[in-house]
């Protein structure tokens, strides 16, 4: 999967979860003063991501640092290429 496939499946999944228009979503896009998301809308997120792209979302320190779409664009890809070299 390229990064931009990751960035698409997203923004997608983003979109539809939150019935937001996909249109809107860029990578500067906050998550609470842009999309309205709150911290129930966090949970939420997190189990989205997790059954697009197979992996699971841990307390990590690089999650609490997540504060735009772009954030959660870099985090994936960085995740997707761990798994990747794992596998």
């Amino acid at each position: 999967m390229t990064d931009q496939e990751i960035v698409e499946q997203i923004n997608i999944s983003i979109a539809k979860e939150f019935e937001l228009d996909q249109d809107t979503l860029t990578p500067e896009t906050t998550l609470f003063e842009d999309m309205g998301l709150d911290s129930l809308d966090i949970v939420d997120l997190v189990i989205v991501l997790e059954a697009a792209f197979s992996f699971k979302i841990r307390e990590e320190e690089a999650i609490r640092k997540i504060q735009t779409l772009g954030d959660i664009h870099t985090f994936v890809i960085n995740k997707k290429r761990e798994q990747e070299n794992k596998a």
